[in-house]
């Protein structure tokens, strides 16, 4: 890194440091302590432990997650030896590290959605896992700190990757730093929910070797898997610690510099990985613009980026991400908010190229997306990065999980030909653990605030209750979103406030799918949105996607928000050769998915015609309670009923072809 380099990094944050530092909450090691001051985030995210749910729709989902999903994960990672492994590594069983050497990674994703799971809801039993399970963990971590399985658990013998000396394949596929990340994020969730720090103190243990190890003048490499960077930055949020957001920052500026590590000999079966682009490591990252590379990677970047960002300043990086979200959502993200077109190497493709049966869209990249598009708000109050992140949650994310909650996939393709099935786990079984952890954040999502106003970002039925204008105020959302369009929030400020009231108008209720042209809808929408306040109708002026109250609040003030919710149909930009001549259907933010099972065991040989007339109808009783989307589409030229279903449910009853973009008849 060149002297210009290291001094872009030190000033801003010695000076965004010392302010954090300076407003720290004095007691960081207590239960549930409080957010930090967030630096130049504009917005400053709310505590998923201040918002209790209360929704038809989400509320059952996070019920299934941790009564179903997190048991699930914590047998299955019992049965396949990820749980074995850190029994050897702590030496009390005997035997060689069984799997991948990033299987170390599902526990601390596992661990980490019990965090939130209860810090939700109280849970002996599972509590009494995670202590088990963190015990564990501990025993197994080697004396100077360093915390790895595939390696400790047999030294001589280490898992296929890893390398003979630590840190030597870093930054190609050993996945030591990966694991420390994951590592982190668990226990700086399991710290906040429980305020023990039985893992805490094992996570801080390793970031001070790594810190010691890695840096200007150590270690000058880079992690081939992204992901320590952002935990960093949680870890440096809950002490205080400077070193832990200037490690973070190191990280992220030795990107397309030389490195110290060593690359895979040509013949190993890794060597395929070794490509900088691959990784995000062939220019700086302030200088890169175009979205490249394994695209789960290249989300924990971006938002380890952005989390840096926004607590230091760093030149560049803001340019940067405005100019790599622009090229994913204008040419690389699918309809229902998935990314990576190629499986290979599990990567971005070319602009446009975005084909639906063999779409890699793997779940994991889907949850990195809807981390980013969150950071990305919370620097700029934007709407659009919550229109890309509510895209990606209801659709993209969602479909990675049965509805029964114990079956997976790893990929999200847009058709099937009847090959495709969900899976109780996987070898390589990143995605169903970062699934449950995600769903478990959820309620953190859904607003924002500053010290003048409140931010709905998503329309989910729920109670906050936060501190805003010196006073207590709760906010009540009473929906049945995504199925129905009305929203009613309820205002109750201990005392009569004044403060703005953000309210999000969804670019799909606006005729804008995606904030791009790479999606349009075949017909402009009239319907009008409503928003009234105490019954009394307001006119919307929209300040960057969101309705502005600006008012003084009073006890039982009442806000109706009213978005048009139909069926309508959806084009692709025409340089996407995969989709022309075909449409798809879309409900508010749901995408729909036509399945086999519900039109004579196929679908890929339907057409749409073009003055097809949609009409819906809510079905209690199938998967789980959805609306259904019907119609009527040509086969062999006679016309057929069409009935679809919300893409997130597809694959629930049996293997069938499945379509979610039809030709049409023309």
């Amino acid at each position: 890194m060149s002297p210009r380099h290291l001094t872009s990094i030190t000033f801003p944050l010695l000076l965004v440091i010392t302010l954090l530092t300076s407003c720290r909450s004095e007691s960081p090691n207590e239960a549930n302590p409080q957010l930090p001051s967030q630096g130049t985030w504009r917005i400053q995210p709310i505590d998923y432990m201040a918002v209790t749910l209360d929704d038809e729709f989400w509320q059952p989902k996070l019920e299934t997650n941790r009564q179903v999903t997190i048991p699930h994960i914590m047998q299955q990672n019992i049965e396949t030896g990820r749980i074995a492994n850190f029994r050897r590594a702590a030496g009390l069983e005997e035997g060689r590290f069984e799997g991948y050497r990033f299987n170390d990674t599902d526990v601390y994703k596992t661990i980490e959605a019990a965090s939130y799971a209860l810090g939700q809801q109280s849970d002996p039993e599972l509590a009494a896992q995670i202590d088990e399970l963190i015990a564990l963990i501990a025993a197994a971590q080697e004396d100077d700190g360093y915390l790895f399985p595939a390696r400790t658990a047999d030294p001589d013998h280490p898992a296929d990757g890893v390398g003979e000396k630590r840190w030597i394949h870093v930054h190609g596929n050993s996945h030591e730093l990966y694991g420390a990340g994951h590592l982190i994020e668990a226990a700086v969730a399991h710290h906040r929910a429980t305020g023990k720090r039985t893992l805490i103190d094992v996570a801080i243990r390793f970031a001070d070797l790594i810190d010691k190890e890695f840096g200007p003048e150590a270690i000058r490499d880079v992690p081939g898997h992204e992901e320590i960077e952002l935990a960093l930055v949680k870890l440096f949020d809950v002490t205080g610690e400077q070193r832990y957001l200037e490690l973070a920052a190191f990280f992220l500026e030795e990107r397309g510099q030389p490195h110290d590590g060593e690359d895979y000999p040509t013949d190993h079966e890794l060597a395929r990985y070794d490509h900088p682009m691959y990784r995000q490591d062939h220019a700086p990252v302030r200088d890169q613009r175009e979205a490249v590379g394994h695209s789960v990677r290249a989300m924990y970047l971006y938002t380890g980026m952005s989390d840096v960002a926004g607590r230091t300043n760093m030149p560049g990086y803001t340019e940067a991400l405005e100019a790599l979200w622009t090229d994913v959502v204008s040419s690389k993200m699918y309809l229902t908010g998935g990314i990576g077109a190629q499986g290979s190497l599990e990567s971005f493709g070319e602009a446009y190229e975005l084909p639906n049966e063999t779409a890699y869209a793997e779940t994991c990249a889907a949850i990195g997306q809807e981390m980013w598009n969150h950071r990305l708000f919370l620097a700029s109050g934007d709407g659009r990065y919550l229109d890309v992140m509510e895209r990606i949650l209801y659709n993209g994310v969602l479909s990675g999980v049965a509805v029964d909650g114990d079956t997976f996939f790893y990929t999200n393709p847009l058709q099937s030909s009847g090959n495709y099935q969900r899976q109780a786990y996987y070898e390589v079984a990143c995605c169903p653990a970062n699934l449950a952890r995600l769903l478990g954040q959820l309620p953190g999502f859904i607003y924002g605030k500053q010290d003048d106003a409140v931010f709905v970002n998503l329309f989910i039925g729920s109670k906050l209750e936060i501190e805003q204008a010196g006073s207590i105020l709760r906010l009540t959302q009473e929906t049945r979103y995504p199925w129905e369009g009305a929203v009613r929030v309820l205002v109750e400020p201990a005392a009569p406030i004044r403060f703005k009231l953000h309210i999000r108008i969804p670019g799909w209720a606006r005729n804008l799918p995606v904030p791009s042209d790479l999606y349009r809808y075949v017909e402009a929408s009239t319907q009008p949105v409503i928003l009234k306040v105490n019954g009394e109708p307001v006119q919307i002026e929209l300040k960057a996607g969101f309705a502005v109250l600006d008012r003084i609040w009073n006890a039982g003030d009442i806000i109706d928000l009213e978005l048009p919710m139909f069926p309508r149909g959806v084009e692709t930009h025409p340089d996407v050769a995969e989709n022309i001549g075909k449409v798809a259907i879309q409900r508010g933010p749901l995408v729909y998915a036509i399945e086999a099972v519900d039109h004579g065991g196929q679908v890929l040989d339907l057409l749409l015609p073009e003055d097809t007339h949609f009409t819906t109808e809510f079905q209690p009783e199938m998967l789980g309670g959805i609306v259904v989307v019907r119609g009527t589409v040509l086969r062999e030229g006679a016309a057929v009923p069409l009935l679809a279903v919300p893409y997130f449910s597809w694959a629930n009853r049996g293997n069938g072809e499945m379509a979610v973009w039809l030709p049409t008849s023309n």
